[in-house]
Order: structure tokens, then C-alpha cells, then sequence
């Protein structure tokens, strides 16, 4: 193994080793073993430790808040009154259920009062003189039908206006004017006028319109919670996913269905083909595929054999398995998930601020325009008082900002259900907004761009007899015998194994054995210079100045050919890189490995930049630097060790965090370890803000268009809108807002 064969494997330790160039096939293997295996462990135990200590300060507590992590102070401003997430952190979303049915509850409450609204809307537009006369039904008439018109109007506004009713009195409370309050005006203005019409005073009834209105304004209401409903049901979906008990394997070998909340760690449960997995652990015996597409959103089945981890709520397929449960209740996966989509729900978002200001300052004008509009039609135009009023209150129910007050909401439900749905956790809205605008992004190398197993790289064939995956199937042959990481990169690597007899180990060096009668060694650089077997090859020397590790494969005596092994790089990396630099964003690699290695990664995904023999506490430091040309940076790493980088950074992307998903230090969590994940997440920043400002756009823009109309500056051309029709093209805006917020998609 080449000078600094030194991987990101040892970026927990922190240390430097310095190795001869060249040194024996046994110390190459030792210490890729240590590399792997150690690694592995140690990353694990830091990645469990890491979880669980986040679980118990994170959830618990409204918030945890990092020391220096300014992220995580305005998380935890944000959600100082959410109540912990330790109330709810073992059910795998009970509160969220609580908040469910109460939405589920008005949105009920909503159809129920626009149904009677509109039975008793019919008599009503009967009685309406207008409506009479438009449909020649002026013999419909009677004496006192102007007071059953009355009493019909009187139960619409009260029993149909009374969300808006109640609404205004809240707003007013918060000193929040919004859109409640302009409703309620609205209709409160049309009925008791015209309810003073009736009692003797002189002018025309707004009945009708007012019955229609509120017919209108229930229907849009309806409408709308139904679409924000739509839009946040990824939680709702990924509480559904687990199972309502499971087969425990008792002591003395029986199986007993047990209840989820009686699972402890260190059960044992049986979980057959097609049953869901009922708690995050380890197969200990049996051999199936997995469906993990709800929650990782990787659509392919993952097969799973004794020693890998499973997921609960992920689909058994074809085979029985027993696993030993690891982590249960608020410690789960799913569990852990939900609350990372909660918070993302509650999390604020900085365009809403925008939104919650445009809709503050739309009712003022609103009320502003309708006094305004009263005034000049009745003391400038000289127009009848009934005629002024009709132009206010259609000019206070068009101004009805509902449009907008959706325009953010609805896109970050949306946004926040579609990642969840295809594993791309959100836990701080402002940083993923702040996505959009990425122009360098810093990848961290082992784990991340790399899968952090050994694996073939390059064969360099020296006999002409044989061809490349001969030369490979014979190494891996005798390699089979071998416990060594460099021994199983090579058996990995190879598609077949064969027959070997007087298998044996070179101390030191390498191994031997014997393959279709021929001796097959597979030894290090080392027992070449010990037996002064001379080779000279171009080709060889360039894999050594890569930092890879060369072993050399001998027939019977002679070297056949050398084999060159390194750290795979990932399938999708190129791929991610690509697209990335197709955006504008910068590339750049962070790692603790050697020059040679970080440049041939570089070279091979064709990064920008790299930065390499970076020792961990040092990866923070080079993010700031980054960050000092002008750059806004993302960070992407495994989120345990880069944790420091992962807060410097404008915005932490942890990446595979696997089955321990709470990482405080990142804003958003991928759950698969896959580097594409990260293009996706900035597509749907990107796509994310283009929808807000989209709506935003037609929100206000319909507004600043409608209410002129409504005030009536196209009288003298003959156009004029009437409450009704005002009603209509507002809840026309909204329906619009929400179906351009439903567009919204992840790009693959």
C-alpha cells in the first residue's frame, strides 16, 4: 500500500501514520482491516451514540440548541412553544393524530355549514326581486316575502358566516387584522343594512349576494383545507407504517403476537413474508428482500441476510426472517422521521414572513379602499347610499387575501410531504430555502463520493495467455480463504471463485494455493523485493502515484499480472457531479486521505477542487475559508465526524445517515447514500421558491388588478362587479394557488 494509504477511514481518530511506500501484502492487509472493520464499528458506535444523544437532547427538549450553532437558535425560537418533542416522541405521532383530527374535524365542520348554507341559498335567489325579474319569475311574489327572505338570510350569516364571525373577534384579539376580519366585514356590512332595509329604512337588500357569498367563501374555505390536508398527509402515511403488533420469540422457543409498545431491545421477533417490520434491528437469521420505498424512497427491494440492519415499517418480502430488536419507540427510525417532517412543518419559512406582511397590509388597504370607495361614490359620484355600499363590499370581499395567506403554506406542505416521501429530510425550512442560492458545494470523500469499502479498480495484465478476469478469478480464488478487507475487495470484486487445495498463508505477505493443479500466488510488493523478482511497468507505477494498493498475482513462479485496489468510487457521483456543475455550483472534495488518492477521486469525477490530509477538527476551518472567497456553501458528509463542518457551513447536508437519522448538526438529513440525493434536494429548493414567488406574484398581482374593478373605475364602461362575482374570482385565485403549489415535484 502506497506512503499515506491512509483513508477517510481514520478521519474519527484523527491520526497521520507514515508508512514505507512499499510494504508487505500482511501490513496492507492489517491495516485496510483496521481501515474497514475499525471504522465500521467505531462509526457505527459514533453514529449511535451520536443518535442517541441527539434523540434525548434534541426531542426532548423543544430544541437543542448547539453552542456556537446559529441554526439552531432560530429552530428554537421558533418552536419555544411547541411543548418538546418528548411529549410525543414515543408513538410514532400521537400529537400529530391530535392535530389530524382536529383539522379532519373543521374541514367537516366547513362542508356540513356550506351544504345547509346552499339549500337555504335556493329560496333565497327565488325571493331576490333581480333574480325574479333575470328569470321572468315576478310571479313568484307575495306579501311578507321580503321577511322569510330574512329569516332565511339571518340563519346564513350566523349559522354559515359564523367561522368568519368568530374569526374576526380572534384577529382582532391578536391585533392581526386578516382575512377573517375582512369576511366578516363584508358580510356583517351587507346584512345588517340590509336587515335595516326591511325594518323601514330606504334602499334595496343584499340578501342574495350575501347567502352567496358566504356560500362561496365556505366552499373556498372547504376547498383549501382540503388541499393543505392533502399536502401534509406524509406524516400521517409514515405513522400508518407500523405494524399493530408483532411475533416475539419468547424464551423457550414459543412465538407470542405482542403489542409494538411491549418490544423491548434485545427481543427477538419473527417477521414473515409480506408482514411489515415491526422495530428497527438486526437479522440474526433467514434471508428475504426488504421494501424500504416508503421510507428511504429507494424503489428497488433491499436483500438482507444475517448481521444487516433493517428498518421497521419496511416490507418483508419473500422470506421469513428473525431479528433482534435495536431501538424501539421515539428511538426508531420512523419515529425519529416524523419528527424531522414535524419540525419541518413548523419550522418557519422567511417568504411566509414576506406573505404574513403583504396580507396584513392587503387588509389595511382593504379597509382603507372600502371607506375610500363609500366615500367618493356617495359624496363625489352622488350616487345612492345602497349603490356605494354594493361597491365597498364587493371591494372588501375581492381584497380577501386568502390567496396569499396560502401561497407559502401550501408550497412548503407540499414540498416538505414530497421530500419526505422520497427521503429527503428537512429539518430547517430557512436553510433548505437558502439552497437555492448554493454556488460551492463541499463533499466530504469516504462514505460520501466514495461507497468506504475496498474494491478492484484497474488489472494490469503481464501474460498474454491470460485475460483480465481470469487473472481475477484466480486471486480471488485463494483470496476466498482469506479473512483480510484487501482479500475480500478482491473476492467482491470477482464474479466467480474456484477450487483451491493447500491453501496457505505467506506471514507477511500475501497467500497461496493451488488452482486446477497450478500454484497461485497472490503476495504483496514486498516478497517481489524479497525474491529480487524484477518488474518494471509503466502502468503499475501510475497506480502507485494514485495512493492505490497494488498486489501482484504469480502462476506457478511467474508475476501474470497485478491487480490494483482503492476505495470505490460511488456509481452516482459522476453523475451528481455533473449535474451539479450544469447548475453553476462549484465542486470541491474534502478528506483525510493523501494527495495521490484525493487527486485521483478529483480527477475521476472531474471536481473543481479538493482539499486533502484534512484532519477532522480541521474541516470547519476550510469551510469558513471557502465561505471567505464570497461563496455561499453547502456542506455534504456522513454527519457524525463532520459534524463542525456541517455547522459552519450555510447549509449541512448529512448524507446516508442510515438507520440514525437525528443528526443535530445537519439542516437537512438524505436518507440513502447517495450523492444524486443531494442535485434533487437543490432542485427543490430551487423548484420550492419558484412556486412561493409564482404565487406570491398571482396573489398580489390579482389584487392590485381587482380591486379597482371592484371600487367600479370601469362604471362608465359598463363593468361592474358585483359582491357575488367578487367572491367567485377570489376563491378562483386561491383554487389557482393551490393546484400551482399541487405542480410542484422532485426532479430525478
Amino acid at each position: 500500500m502506497s506512503k499515506h494509504q491512509h483513508d477517510d477511514h481514520h478521519k474519527h481518530h484523527g491520526e497521520h501514520k507514515s508508512e514505507p511506500p512499499e510494504h508487505d501484502h500482511t501490513q496492507g492487509h492489517d491495516h485496510s482491516g483496521h481501515s474497514k472493520d475499525t471504522h465500521h464499528h467505531h462509526e457505527q458506535k459514533a453514529g449511535e451514540d451520536h443518535s442517541q444523544h441527539a434523540h434525548t437532547q434534541g426531542m426532548e427538549h423543544a430544541h437543542h440548541e448547539h453552542a456556537g450553532h446559529a441554526k439552531a437558535d432560530h429552530q428554537k425560537a421558533q418552536h419555544g412553544g411547541h411543548g418538546g418533542h418528548g411529549e410525543h416522541g414515543g408513538h410514532g405521532g400521537d400529537a400529530h393524530k391530535g392535530h389530524h383530527d382536529h383539522h379532519a374535524h373543521m374541514i367537516a365542520d366547513f362542508r356540513k355549514r356550506f351544504w345547509i348554507s346552499l339549500v337555504l341559498t335556493i329560496p333565497i335567489l327565488l325571493l331576490a326581486p333581480m333574480v325574479q325579474k333575470f328569470l321572468g319569475l315576478e310571479g313568484l311574489r307575495f306579501a311578507g316575502d321580503v321577511f322569510l327572505s330574512f329569516l332565511l338570510s339571518s340563519v346564513v350569516f350566523f349559522y354559515g358566516g359564523y367561522p368568519f364571525l368568530k374569526g374576526i373577534f380572534d384577529e382582532l384579539k391578536k391585533l392581526q387584522p386578516g382575512m377573517m376580519t375582512l369576511i366578516a366585514l363584508a358580510i356583517s356590512v351587507a346584512y345588517f343594512y340590509s336587515s335595516a332595509v326591511v325594518f323601514g329604512l330606504e334602499g334595496k337588500t343584499f340578501f342574495w349576494e350575501l347567502a352567496t357569498l358566504i356560500d362561496i367563501m365556505l366552499l373556498g374555505h372547504w376547498i383549501e383545507m382540503k388541499s393543505v390536508m392533502g399536502a401534509s398527509r406524509a406524516l400521517e402515511e409514515l405513522a400508518k407504517l407500523m405494524p399493530s403488533d408483532a411475533h416475539k420469540i419468547m424464551p423457550d422457543g414459543s412465538v407470542q403476537d405482542v403489542p409494538l409498545s411491549e418490544l423491548q431491545p434485545g427481543d427477538r421477533v419473527l417477521v414473515k413474508p409480506g408482514e411489515k417490520v415491526p422495530a428497527d434491528g438486526i437479522v440474526v437469521e433467514g434471508q428475504t428482500s426488504v421494501n424500504e420505498a416508503m421510507l428511504t424512497g429507494e424503489s428497488k427491494p433491499v436483500s438482507k441476510k444475517s448481521g444487516d440492519k433493517v428498518i421497521g415499517g419496511s416490507i418483508n418480502g419473500e422470506g421469513s426472517i428473525t431479528i433482534e430488536v435495536q431501538k424501539t419507540g421515539k428511538d426508531s427510525f420512523l419515529s425519529q422521521v416524523i419528527d424531522l417532517v414535524r419540525e419541518a412543518q413548523e419550522s418557519k419559512s422567511k417568504t411566509q414572513d414576506l406573505a404574513n406582511r403583504a396580507a396584513f397590509w392587503l387588509t389595511m388597504i382593504a379597509i382603507v379602499g372600502g371607506g375610500l370607495t363609500l366615500f367618493i361614490w356617495l359624496a363625489i359620484m352622488n350616487k345612492d347610499f345602497a349603490f356605494a355600499l354594493e361597491r365597498t363590499v364587493t371591494v372588501m370581499v375581492i381584497t380577501c387575501p386568502h390567496a396569499l395567506g396560502l401561497a407559502v403554506p401550501l408550497v412548503v406542505a407540499v414540498s416538505t410531504a414530497i421530500s419526505a416521501r422520497n427521503g429527503l429530510l428537512i429539518r430547517n425550512r430557512a436553510a433548505f430555502e437558502a439552497g437555492r442560492n448554493i454556488q460551492a458545494i463541499i463533499f466530504d470523500k469516504t462514505g460520501t463520493l466514495t461507497k468506504g469499502e475496498f474494491g478492484v479498480t484497474d488489472i494490469i495484465n503481464l501474460d498474454s495467455k491470460l485475460d483480465d478476469s481470469e487473472i481475477l478469478t484466480l486471486a480471488a480464488s485463494v483470496e476466498a480463504h482469506s479473512e483480510h478487507p484487501i482479500a475480500r475487495g478482491i473476492v467482491n470484486s470477482s464474479q466467480k471463485a474456484l477450487p483451491v487445495s493447500d491453501f496457505k498463508a505467506i506471514p507477511g505477505k500475501g497467500a497461496r494455493g493451488k488452482v486446477d493443479g497450478q500454484e497461485v500466488m497472490v503476495v504483496s510488493p514486498g516478497y517481489l523485493r524479497e525474491n529480487n523478482i524484477q518488474l518494471e511497468n509503466k502502468q503499475i507505477e501510475a497506480l502507485n502515484a494514485q495512493g492505490k494498493t497494488v498486489v501482484y498475482v504469480l502462476v506457478n513462479g511467474s508475476v501474470v499480472g497485478a491487480i490494483a485496489l482503492a476505495d470505490i468510487i460511488r456509481p452516482e457521483s459522476k453523475e451528481a457531479i455533473r449535474r451539479l456543475k450544469e447548475m453553476g455550483i462549484r465542486t470541491m472534495m474534502l478528506t483525510g486521505d493523501n494527495r495521490q488518492v484525493a487527486k485521483w477521486v478529483a480527477d475521476e469525477l472531474g471536481l473543481d477542487e479538493y482539499f486533502a490530509e484534512v484532519l477532522p477538527q480541521e474541516k470547519a476551518a476550510k469551510v469558513k475559508e471557502v465561505q471567505a472567497r464570497g461563496l455561499t456553501v453547502a456542506m455534504t458528509g456522513d454527519g457524525v465526524n463532520d459534524a463542525p463542518a456541517l455547522v459552519q457551513a450555510d447549509v449541512g447536508i448529512a448524507i446516508g445517515a442510515g438507520t440514525d437519522v437525528a443528526v443535530e448538526a445537519a439542516d437537512i438529513v438524505l436518507v440513502r447514500s447517495n450523492p444524486l440525493d443531494v442535485v434533487a434536494i437543490i432542485g427543490l429548493a430551487k423548484a420550492t421558491y419558484r412556486k412561493m414567488v409564482q404565487n406570491l406574484a398571482w396573489a398580489t398581482g390579482y389584487n392590485a388588478f381587482a380591486i379597482p374593478l371592484a371600487a367600479g373605475v370601469l362604471y362608465s364602461y359598463g363593468i361592474l362587479l358585483s359582491p357575488a362575482m367578487g367572491a367567485v374570482l377570489m376563491s378562483l385565485s386561491t383554487v389557482i394557488v393551490a393546484i400551482n403549489a399541487r405542480f410542484l415535484k422532485v426532479e430525478k
